[in-house]
């Protein structure tokens, strides 16, 4: 991917899960981002004689609160009239603007060369640290991609997790009919292999592997044994990609050639080949559901209103057809004017992206258009058009994609209704035992596990609307505990819990359970203050005695009900965490406990150790062990490695009986 800004070096390059649509191509992106020309203000006393001194050129600015939190990250042609007008007193504001100026202690600035590098900065710095006043774009993350695997020899397959190993992603998808299809259709065009194999042209030129059916039924072509090139396949792969990010046309264009390169060649059944593929293709194609005559590229943004919540949703189109959709949801955007959601949501789209189409279609002007279209422009490498269409066809697109918003905000709206109905009643319960601000939807509970002080370990459990939520337990290893210290083990997992900025709307507590007394909450609210988080969230403490529960602001602990049912789910939430801290401690100490002279040969476990010495009895038989009599146990790597080990290392005792039991562990009787 090219980098049309010199001053921005990306020195390491990592896989990301692109901003795109229902199909879309995948991105890279550098981190960390190193500036060239960085000038850091540092802080001062006096905030109005740092703003005077602040440079004039282009860069980017960060508010930060009393405790050094950065809460705004913004970018500005001027850096020093951008900063001094929050603090002029004629410049009108809106209610977000005037609770972020409320807030401001300190301002730091990154100067850049460009205006574009300071919006792309901006972005960066947006993500990593998800400061409190800024927009940030939600999305659902449990929508599957497609996955290119990077291996010589790649795989395509549908996957919901993302790893960081130049894997390319696609995606997501919000249809699972439509992926089902689409990777169906891609099987059936191509000769892509399914089997997990890890083939390299070493393994392959080894004989290590055999064909599997596909094979036999045509629908791979062997790689495992060599019987298509490398070249070959990948060939195949780049296909793939055009038809993932919606270049049907060109590779259209492409197969139409090599047919006809075939044909003249007299090579009739490759070609009968490549029009079989072709046809395929253009049954797939065929069946988008927009079909524009001009056959632009272009992407289409649409956004729609209900209360504080905001969807926006990109319809992209490629070579005419419309290829994908992908939505967001903002929220507390209540005094967010359109123009700024548009340009933010442009801004952190195309970031990410690639590829950058030749029209942009939106339903209102944005805030600052001359920098969106040289930031555009830059990132394409040729003119961007930004267009607000009135009339025409172009006009009917934005109104799609506004339907389509409006669809998905009152189906948002309506299964968040739904959410709140369906909170149990002990949720109800608890929030008026507890007096709580507000509903205890997600609670989150901590207890600490250990042996006489060794084997530290913390367990945090989940319920979301009275339930347990275990794809979200935490179990933690504690390092910095010394000693009996349960206070000092409170204070290192609420620490590596709370010290992430930003929990997301879904993902931040609305009530953290505490297992203990007065001192365990104590220890938790003074690394909750040090993060600045202490307001965000009721914490209280559950004492095991007498189900006692203490506030961090009380000295006397609070008793509920043992009828009420909040109670009953306090309870289970802290002995659920209970559970957990103990299975894990207990499986830490276990392995701590299994430790033999075998488990020290390099490349032998605990598993491969404890079949040995069920099959042979002792580590003194084990070395008494012929290697063939060893492979028979664990196979001729493990037994070579353990022969050496034998013969350089830890030789038998000289006092050692020469009968050995056989491998099935029966003796003869005497």
């Amino acid at each position: 991917m090219s980098r049309p800004f010199p001053a921005i070096v990306p020195p390491v390059v990592r896989p990301a899960i692109t901003y795109g649509t229902d199909r879309l191509h995948s991105t890279t992106l550098p981190t960390p981002l190193r500036i060239r020309s960085l000038h850091v203000v540092n802080a001062e006393t006096d905030l109005e004689k740092r703003i005077a001194r602040l440079p004039t050129g282009p860069g980017v600015y960060l508010h930060k609160d009393e405790k050094g939190t950065i809460i705004y990250v913004g970018k500005a042609k001027n850096l020093r009239s951008r900063v001094r007008a929050y603090f002029q007193q004629t410049r009108p504001v809106d209610a977000k603007t005037k609770a972020l100026m409320k807030k401001i202690a300190d301002v730091d600035v990154i100067v850049t060369d460009t205006e574009t590098e300071a919006l792309i900065l901006e972005n960066t710095l947006i993500k990593e640290h998800r400061p409190k006043y800024n927009v940030l774009l939600k999305d659902d993350k449990s929508y599957p991609y497609i996955r290119i695997t990077k291996e010589e020899f790649p795989r395509v397959f549908k996957t919901r997790r993302v790893i960081r190993d130049g894997s390319r992603y696609y995606g997501p998808y919000t249809d699972g009919t439509y992926l089902f299809y689409l990777l169906k259709t891609l099987r059936l065009i191509f000769p892509l292999r399914s089997c997990e194999l890890p083939l390299t042209e070493q393994s392959i030129a080894a004989g290590k592997y055999r064909v599997c059916l596909d094979y036999h039924i045509k629908k791979c072509e062997g790689p495992c044994q060599g019987f298509v090139s490398r070249e070959v396949y990948n060939d195949y792969i780049r296909q793939v990609h055009q038809i993932l990010i919606g270049r049907t046309k060109e590779l259209e264009r492409s197969l139409e050639q090599r047919m006809s390169e075939l044909a003249e060649a007299l090579r009739f059944e490759d070609a009968l080949v490549v029009r079989s593929r072709l046809e395929k293709l253009r049954e797939y194609t065929s069946r988008q559901k927009v079909s524009m005559a001009d056959e632009v590229d272009r992407d289409v943004f649409a956004l729609t209103r209900s209360g504080d919540v905001v969807c926006i949703v990109v319809l992209t189109i490629r070579d005419g057809n419309l290829v994908g959709k992908r939505h967001f949801f903002v929220y507390h955007a209540t005094d967010i004017p359109d123009a700024e959601l548009l340009q933010t949501t442009i801004e952190q789209w195309y970031v990410e992206q690639d590829q950058v189409p030749e029209e942009i279609l939106l339903p209102t002007d944005v805030v600052d258009t001359d920098i969106l279209t040289s930031f555009l422009q830059a990132r394409r490498g040729r003119t961007v058009a930004v267009v607000v269409p009135k009339i025409g066809d172009k006009r009917k697109l934005v109104g799609m994609a506004e339907s389509n918003a409006d669809v998905l905000l009152r189906e948002f709206l309506a299964q968040q209704a739904l959410k709140d109905q369906s909170v149990s009643r002990a949720v109800l319960a608890l929030q008026q035992d507890l007096r709580l601000p507000r509903l205890p939807r997600r609670i989150e509970c901590f207890d600490n596990s250990h042996m006489q002080g060794t084997d530290y370990v913390s367990s945090m459990v989940v319920f979301i609307d009275g339930k347990p939520k275990k794809s979200e337990y935490r179990r933690y290893k504690l390092e910095s505990v010394e000693g009996n210290d349960d206070f000092d083990a409170m204070r290192e997992v609420i620490r590596r819990r709370y010290t992430r900025a930003d929990d997301g709307e879904e993902g931040r507590p609305d009530l953290v359970i505490i297992d203990g007394g007065k001192g365990q909450l104590s220890a938790a609210m003074e690394v909750l203050r040090s993060l600045g988080r202490d307001k965000e969230f009721t914490v209280v403490g559950l004492a095991k005695r007498l189900e006692e529960v203490f506030f961090p602001d009380s000295s006397e602990p609070m008793f509920i009900p043992r009828a009420s049912s909040g109670l009953r789910l306090l309870q289970q939430a802290r002995d659920e965490a209970h559970r957990f801290a103990i299975t894990y401690h207990r499986t830490l100490r276990s392995k701590r406990t299994f430790r033999t002279e075998l488990t020290d040969i390099p490349g032998i476990g605990e598993a491969t150790a404890r079949k040995l010495l069920v099959a042979l009895g002792s580590v003194d038989a084990v070395k008494a062990t012929t290697l063939e009599a060893l492979a028979a146990v664990v196979g001729n790597a493990n037994a070579q490695r353990i022969r050496t080990w034998v013969e350089t290392v830890a030789p038998l005792p000289p006092d050692t009986t020469d009968d050995v039991p056989p491998i099935s562990g029966s003796t003869d009787p005497t």
